[in-house]
This record gives C-alpha cells, structure tokens and sequence, in this order.
C-alpha cells in the first residue's frame, strides 16, 4: 500500500517528523525515525532525514505503514466556540488581512487551551469568518486576565516572521498598568534576574521593562509599561519585586490585605507596533470599560 501526500504552502521549511505528526499520525518520534531508516517514508522517492526541512510541492510517499496513534499521549480536543461566542467576535477585530489579525483580546480567557479550561482564543478564532480557509498561529503571549493588542498570524510564514521579529525585539509594545503605591522614580527601568522552574530545574533568565507614571495619588500609579524583553509574567513579576504589584493581580502581590477589584487585573496591552518589508504598523486597543470605571474609582486619568 503506497500513499502520496503534496507539501502545501503553509507547511513550508516545517521539519519531515512535525509534518507526519500533524497530517498523518500523532505516533512517536522513534516510530517515524525507524520507518523513514527503512525507507518507509520517503520525499520526491529519495530517502531523506526526519530533519528535513519540506518545500512547496514536494511529494511525501509512505509504504506499508499503518500507524495508530499514540494510546497514552492526552488528546486535546478543541474548543467549540459557541454561537454568542462567534456574533460577538467581531467586535474584537482591529485589524484583519490576508496574513494576520490583530484583536482586542477581552479579560477571562487563556489564549490556548489548558488543563483548567478549554476555551480558548484560538479556537474561538479558527471557527470565524475571518479565518476561513486559514488557521491561527499564537505568535506571542499574552496572560489569560490581561487585555489588549494580540497578533495572530494565518499562516506558517508569517507565524515564523513574527517570532523572528520577536525575537529580535523589533516588535514594540506598550501596557497600562495600575499599581500600588508611587515607584521611587517618575520614570526609569527596571532590571531584574527572574526564576522559573522547569522539571524542578531552577532558571534564572534577565528581564528589562521601561516604565513611566501617567498619574498618581497616595494609594495608586497609572503606569506606562515598555517590556524590552518577553519573559513569562514579566511585568507583574518585575512590579511586585519593586514594591508595586498590579492591582487585581491574584498571584503576584504584597499581601492579602491591599485593596483589589476581584477578578480584574489591571493591565491592559494598549499598544503594537513593528515593520514588515518596509510598511510600518501602528495598533492600538481601547481599554475596556471595567479598566476605566476602576481608573474613575482610583481617580486617575490616562489623558
């Protein structure tokens, strides 16, 4: 039994292995090494590495395999984005072409799906009209409880340039945040060494974010944030170290008694922006309206 699969666009420069398990079946990697030794997969009927990086309409032949998919590997089902979820996704867009989205992403759900909750903005997004014919690709992050400006890309292509672009820090980003208390400084950076765990490995990895206070009183600062690097909780990790944690935020503060708004944490991704060939992009995202009824209470103003 032969089958014969053509490299599509969006799979271009993806590794052979990644390829099979995305299309094919999800197996493991030492299964796919094993048939592609034995000539079982082949590319364009040569043999080639599971490394090999696929091109446009390159022919993928598979003999003789008949793969079941890993038994003890946990699927994960996709969200079914319900039917209020989808007329109001709309209202989330702001901007909308052919390789990518920007939206306004609402507090109160993660950007994958997770084991403490399904729902999700990508699957939400891959049942919209403006991902028809395409699909999402997370090429940053952004907190499950944060607002704001979020990039998702619609193909492979631009997944990859905007990681690079990441990467590279040539993607710019600005936060609102209120904090506790008044920074020692109108404005400044912080730098700081952070500590995360993988695999009970301890790793410390370096974080810089620029900050200036918009407005104050004794109890509360409005805060302009400008990550320079993008590590994982950095702003509100890097605020409670300093001594101003971000109100509302659950996880990372001073103690149980400060004031909080339950369920709202006050950080909101306000501003994008980054150049593609040459075209500058400039995004923005109005806050939302429990962001500025809690401003109103605290009595600071953006403007």
């Amino acid at each position: 039994m032969k089958k014969i699969f053509l490299v599509k666009y969006d799979y271009i420069n993806s590794r052979l292995d990644r390829w099979f398990k995305k299309n094919v079946c999800d197996v493991p990697q030492s299964l796919i090494e094993k048939n592609i030794r034995k000539g079982n997969i082949k590319i364009n009927y040569k043999n080639e590495k599971c490394s090999y990086k696929l091109k446009e309409k390159d022919q993928i032949i598979i003999y003789n395999v008949n793969f079941i998919a890993n038994k003890h590997k946990k699927i994960n089902e996709k969200y079914i984005a319900t039917k209020k979820e989808l007329s109001q996704s709309s209202s989330m867009f702001i901007e909308n072409n052919e390789n990518f989205v920007v939206i306004n992403k609402p507090a109160g759900i993660a950007v994958q799906s997770g084991t403490k909750s399904r729902r999700n903005i990508l699957d939400i997004l891959r049942s919209t009209k403006e991902f028809e014919g395409s699909l999402p690709y997370a090429v940053h992050r952004i907190d499950k409880e944060t607002t704001g400006v979020f990039i998702v890309a619609k193909n492979r292509k631009y997944a990859q340039l905007f990681t690079s672009l990441f990467r590279i820090r040539k993607i710019h980003k600005t936060y609102l945040g209120v904090v506790l208390g008044l920074p020692e400084k109108n404005k400044g950076t912080l730098k700081d060494d952070l500590l995360y765990y993988e695999n009970k490995k301890k790793i410390k990895t370096s974080a810089i974010t620029h900050y200036t206070v918009l407005d104050n009183n004794n109890n509360y600062s409005l805060l302009k944030l400008n990550p320079e690097t993008g590590k994982k909780h950095q702003l509100r990790k890097q605020l409670l170290i300093h001594g101003n944690p971000i109100l509302g935020d659950t996880k990372y503060r001073i103690s149980e008694n400060y004031p909080s708004k339950k369920n709202t944490l006050m950080l909101h991704a306000y501003k994008i922006n980054f150049s593609i060939n040459g075209t500058k992009y400039n995004f923005s995202a109005e806050p939302p309206l429990t962001f500025k009824n809690i401003l109103k209470e605290k009595y600071l103003k953006i403007f």
